[in-house]
């Protein structure tokens, strides 16, 4: 099971899109970005940071397209799945972006949201959900993502496989925990890391 955003899908041109809407250098909204991060803070602090309001639904505005993917996204859904394993696509996103996600006919079996599923990482009840949806149980379920506080340790507490994914802002900043089964730094390596933990 994969998260989306700085797993999947590198979000730099929405961050520089964002900074541009709202009048500011992309280099101040990624200042504000890395305050946020180190404070244990979620998206939305880094407006105060900034100190300006925060934009209505500045988040729902999100929007990718396929060029945003990492280049080692699509070929990593592809030999996961050639693995044998089902392939799920589920993270903290809006409906617009599970659509998106659907439409973009991405290699996955399961696609879901936050937006869907009720709920929001890290809340344990999350994960729970991304088990129901595989029909498998906790420890036969990778969850894959980008950060420490909202992937890998309510995974691995949720009994989940947590894999770090060591990329993006979050991914950088925050160190892999030893919770973590694994710490990569791309995808490419991912399926023959699943395949040795089988």
């Amino acid at each position: 099971m994969f998260d989306v955003g700085e797993t999947l899908v590198d979000e730099e041109r929405w961050w520089r899109r964002l900074a541009d809407r709202e009048g500011l250098q992309p280099h101040v909204v990624w200042a504000a970005l890395g305050v946020t991060i180190a404070r244990g803070e979620e998206h939305e602090a880094l407006w105060g940071h900034l100190g300006i309001e925060q934009p209505p639904r500045w988040w729902h505005d999100t929007t990718y397209s396929l060029d945003d993917l990492y280049p080692d996204a699509l070929d990593c859904l592809r030999r996961v799945r050639e693995l044998g394993l089902r392939v799920g696509i589920v993270g903290n996103q809006t409906a617009a972006l599970e659509a998106w996600v659907r439409a973009s006919a991405l290699p996955a079996d399961v696609i879901s949201s936050s937006a869907s599923l009720g709920v929001r990482k890290p809340d344990p009840a999350f994960f729970e959900k991304v088990v129901e949806l595989v029909e498998r149980r906790a420890e036969e379920v990778a969850y894959v993502g980008d950060r420490v506080d909202n992937d890998v340790l309510p995974a691995a507490r949720a009994g989940l496989v947590a894999v770090h994914v060591r990329r993006g802002p979050w991914g950088r900043l925050q160190s892999t925990p030893p919770e973590a089964a694994l710490g990569l730094d791309n995808l490419e390596s991912l399926p023959q890391a699943l395949a040795s933990l089988r």
